[in-house]
């Protein structure tokens, strides 16, 4: 049995993660937003026209069920053309690259964009190494978020992410209390200060969205929300975790990517995301 996250796997609950955080927004915020979705095998596709930052616009779950053909990415650049988006990405871990990616990326404009770290490890792993984290500052709490925390919740995470759209938020604050995903929040007294949300995915479940408002970092607030997502994680009989940030370049200090390490986490690869412009 493999003790390293199947690549396959990885990819697949990432990109199920943002689906269903995306997809799972009421009709009225869909509408509002201009949300599109597609299923391409098990890769998926999404789109949201109204959001100017293109963050959204991605496509993913490639693994050896759904390997990269060029049929498929006509389809997913198809498909961000009828959803009148001007850019959408692909998410493509480096080994599942076909060897005629070079002449599939260049007939389909695919540019490279930034590159971003994927780590993973097994659920057991970042509860093992809890004790040598950053302890939390007195006077902080962590805890589950609850459907009346949802809006505050949700305001936190999109607004450090800079997503400050009403409707944007409403799509963030509709996840909280879906049957896949748990949502954690650190408060001080009652204002929530940092957020973080697990996505469960069968065997494997994907951190997602950890954001911390400016003046409460170095607090120790991301790493015990680590501990509380893979003890829920774990719990929900996920045997690995995977994680995604930015990777670091010469010089770069990502706090993510270390606190990450720090937990227990070990990078996978580095991923290049792809680009395609209209």
């Amino acid at each position: 049995m493999s003790t390293t996250v199947p690549t396959g796997l990885a990819e697949e609950t990432e990109i199920a993660a943002y689906f269903d955080f995306v997809s799972g927004a009421p009709e009225d915020v869909r509408r509002t937003l201009g949300i599109g979705t597609r299923r391409i095998g098990s890769v998926r596709a999404l789109a949201v026209r109204e959001d100017p930052s293109r963050f959204f616009n991605r496509a993913g779950g490639f693994g050896p069920d759904a390997p990269v053909t060029a049929d498929v990415v006509e389809q997913v650049c198809g498909f961000y053309r009828e959803q009148g988006v001007p850019a959408g990405s692909f998410a493509i871990a480096p080994s599942l690259l076909p060897a005629d990616w070079a002449s599939i990326a260049q007939k389909w404009n695919l540019a490279e964009g930034g590159r971003l770290a994927k780590l993973g490890c097994e659920a057991g792993t970042v509860l093992a190494a809890a004790d040598g984290v950053t302890a939390l500052d007195p006077g902080l709490r962590v805890g589950l978020v609850g459907r009346h925390q949802a809006h505050e919740w949700a305001t936190v995470m999109m607004t450090t992410f800079g997503f400050t759209a009403p409707a944007m938020i409403d799509m963030a604050a509709a996840c909280v209390g879906r049957p896949d995903w748990r949502q954690y929040a650190v408060w001080e007294g009652e204002r929530i200060v940092a957020v973080g949300s697990v996505f469960l995915n069968g065997d494997c479940a994907d951190m997602f969205g950890g954001a911390t408002l400016p003046q409460w970092r170095g607090r120790g607030a991301q790493s015990a929300l680590l501990t509380a997502r893979a003890r829920a994680a774990h719990d929900a009989g996920c045997r690995w975790l995977v994680a995604e940030t930015g990777a670091e370049g010469p010089g770069d200090r990502n706090t993510s990517l270390r606190n990450m390490l720090r937990a227990g986490f070990e990078p996978l690869y580095e991923r290049v995301t792809r680009v395609w412009h209209e």
